[in-house]
């Protein structure tokens, strides 16, 4: 009798330390906001299908945090103005509003609220000055109000009171704000009941995480760091803490049996982070499995996992497998979850149709069935980010999760499981050696997110003066000076390290930064230590200029307005008078790229004054090659080409579009040099900027190919300018 296919979706639900460890103070709001959006409403939702069980990670600091709220502890900035007469606000108050009360994606948490929408666009299109000037103290009331109210999850707008707020739209009292604070711990205090309810009910797993969510394999041995990357740049000072790895699990697992009443299972470990010195450790502890990232196996089997043109595996069989692992202190398994399954629901389904994206994901199921022997088990695992990803959903991911919990409820040849319930009827039959395990995260097998950067190997060396002086002082134990622990616990998280230097950027960087040295700080505080000077003053510069490589998948709207939003998280290449006075004369001064699993997408800004309609050439041609991959290139198709590199390289695919009338051809480089026309769905779109969307489809090309893009204006055939100048357009098919 054949087996089903075994689907194990592993829900991350994780917040730093926001509770400054020097002043008690909550700095930031993201537990309480995510707390109404994102955790009890995915359970909720999942409970509607009793045929379905999967597994949610509940982190520590997650769970405390949301503890405080619900017990009125915990205060945050933006919850003290909310309940504030906004009568009272001063003008630096009412700067922080304009500034931060609109923080979250728009498109889906504002627009859909006519009031706040009016709020935002007026900000935008007038500037927080002219905010300042005109705006009544009810229009803060209301903004203090929105940004709470749009927060909720939609799968509570039933509630007679949220319905009423909802329905009322302005006019907001603090009495009102009040009370919709009261909803929040309302919703707040039903998280962690309802998991424990679901895990003993059986549709549900809960594991956890190490206590503060450090990478403990930098823990162990910053060294680390050089098994992926040899040459990485590592810290002055090298990083070897690993009986804080024992510390961490073990406050964890304390935390998980108080709440739970029972011991963990399952250990995700921070950034799903793994390397052969944490094993023993975990397994001592009691866990029974942990989960990494495909990219970590590949590494271990020295394997390069291919992918088909529609994404998926060649070798599925390598993947879709649990593992054992043995140490001195038993036998572990671990779990490898499917990187690009994992980032469509994280990253492109937001941007589909929730019926065609729940369609698509169950087409890549059934696909990875069909591809299996059917005489044995087989267990994908599909382990991502519980929260940040519905932000961009419509209904924060309600009409999608409805439509594929449908979907899969109904197949009888796909059963979700928890991954315990699966190792529980299928042990590993595979063993990996320990010591060969690749030391790496979710994160392209690395850690170089964390470390390397000169910022964060500055913050690296930070910490390890605090833990040695802490190390200095044998007599402060976890019980007589818990202060200094709990500073120490809060300051190994990964998330500073992740916000430090390149790579990651949001509107609270200068708070991210401020929280680390404030628990560095509290460590020396505790100890009766002279704080370091250096802790006044920033890691990081916090400076956003220049030229930047993409920092997540986006999902533009394609209008020709430049969203800022949309494009936040693009690549950045300065083409205009940033670039130096040999470049002031470019019609060009900025180009943004970047792509999702759907579309590779492309936008040009001008230069100030400049009429795109009448000043620029009317052509835009984008030209594309593949580096390392043989296929058949051709040379530019145009006139008065410079034979200058890159316009003299030879190229694959070539989309050319008319500016004026927005007429679009694409071809293909076949033998002989020559171009053959083919079919193009890419969109585009001119008004205040040049925004493209070139579909992955069009360019039929494998998942994980790198490609070089050229952008050159012409004029009826004949070659004018190009750009980005002196270099190519760099990025890798998702």
């Amino acid at each position: 009798m054949p087996y089903p296919l075994y689907v194990a979706f592993v829900w991350h639900q994780h917040q730093p330390l926001y509770k400054s460890s020097a002043s008690g103070e909550y700095r930031l709001p993201w537990v309480r906001l995510h707390g109404t959006k994102d955790y009890l409403d995915l359970i909720l939702v999942l409970d509607r299908y009793p045929k379905l069980h999967q597994t949610v990670n509940l982190v520590p600091s997650l769970i405390l945090q949301l503890e405080d709220y619900i017990a009125g502890k915990a205060v945050d900035p933006y919850l003290s103005l909310a309940l504030s007469d906004e009568r009272t606000l001063d003008l630096g108050q009412k700067h922080f509003i304009l500034d931060h009360f609109f923080d979250g994606y728009h498109r889906t948490l504002i627009d859909p609220h006519p009031r706040y929408a009016q709020l935002y666009q007026q900000r935008q299109e007038e500037g927080p000055a002219w905010c300042l000037e005109h705006w009544t103290d009810q229009e803060f009331g209301d903004l203090l109000a929105w940004h709470n109210l749009a927060w909720i999850d939609p799968i509570f707008w039933d509630d007679p009171e949220i319905a009423a707020w909802l329905k009322q739209g302005k006019g907001f009292t603090l009495r009102d704000r009040t009370q919709i604070y009261h909803k929040q711990q309302q919703i707040l205090s039903r998280i962690l009941p309802k998991h424990r309810q679901m895990q003993e009910l059986g549709q549900l797993e809960v594991t956890t995480t190490p206590y503060t969510h450090p990478i403990l394999p930098l823990l162990a041995d910053t060294d680390s760091g050089q098994v992926a990357v040899s040459d990485m740049t590592l810290p002055q000072q090298r990083f070897q803490w690993p009986e804080d790895i024992p510390r961490h699990l073990q406050k964890a697992q304390e935390l998980y049996q108080n709440r739970f009443g029972r011991p963990p299972k399952g250990l995700w470990p921070s950034e799903q982070s793994v390397s052969p010195a944490i094993l023993p450790y975990i397994a001592q502890e009691g866990f029974q499995w942990l989960c990494s990232d495909e990219a970590v196996l590949g590494w271990t089997l020295d394997h390069y996992f291919h992918r088909n043109d529609q994404g998926n595996l060649y070798q599925p069989d390598r993947l879709y497998q649990p593992y054992r692992l043995e140490t001195p202190h038993g036998d572990l398994s671990i779990v490898f979850r499917d990187h690009r399954l994992s980032d469509l629901i994280g990253f492109g389904y937001s941007s589909m149709t929730p019926q065609k994206a729940a369609k698509d994901l169950m087409g890549h199921l059934e696909a990875i069935s069909d591809s299996l022997d059917p005489n044995r088990p087989w267990l994908v695992t599909i382990a991502l980010d519980g929260e940040n990803c519905w932000e961009f959903y419509q209904q924060d991911g309600l009409p999608f999760l409805n439509a594929f919990y449908q979907r899969l409820s109904d197949h009888t040849g796909i059963e979700a499981v928890t991954v315990s319930e699966y190792l529980d009827q299928f042990p590993p039959t595979e063993t990996l050696s320990s010591d060969q395990l690749h030391s790496g995260s979710w994160v392209d097998g690395s850690f170089t997110t964390w470390i390397g950067d000169p910022v964060k190997n500055r913050a690296w060396d930070l910490l390890y003066e605090a833990r040695e002086t802490l190390a200095n002082h044998p007599e402060a134990t976890e019980d007589s000076n818990p202060q200094a622990w709990e500073a120490l616990y809060a300051a190994e998280g990964s998330d500073w390290f992740w916000w430090f230097g390149e790579g990651h950027s949001s509107n609270q960087d200068q708070m991210f930064d401020q929280l680390f040295r404030e628990h560095l700080c509290a460590i020396y505080e505790a100890l009766n230590e002279p704080v370091p000077p250096q802790l006044e003053d920033n890691v990081d510069s916090h400076e956003q200029n220049g030229d930047r490589t993409p920092r997540s998948f986006i999902h533009p709207i394609v209008d020709g307005l430049g969203d800022e939003q949309d494009w936040d998280k693009a690549g950045r290449i300065e083409i205009g008078g940033a670039r130096g006075t040999m470049h002031r004369a470019s019609l060009v001064q900025r180009v943004f790229y970047g792509l999702d699993h759907l579309n590779f997408y492309l936008r040009l800004d001008f230069s100030s004054g400049m009429n795109p309609q009448t000043d620029l050439p009317p052509e835009l041609h984008l030209l594309w090659f593949y580096p390392g991959v043989t296929m058949y290139n051709s040379p530019i198709p145009l006139e008065n080409l410079p034979n200058v590199s890159p316009l003299n390289y030879l190229f694959h695919h070539h989309l050319g579009i008319h500016l004026r009338n927005g007429e679009t051809w694409f071809a293909e480089a076949g033998d002989r040099y020559q171009w053959h026309s083919q079919e193009t769905h890419a969109t585009m779109a001119l008004d205040e900027c040049l925004e493209i969307a070139v579909p992955w489809s069009d360019l039929n090309i494998h998942p994980d190919y790198p490609l070089r893009i050229v952008a050159i204006l012409a004029d009826n055939g004949r070659y004018h300018s190009y750009f980005p100048e002196d270099q190519l357009i760099g990025l890798q098919a998702p």
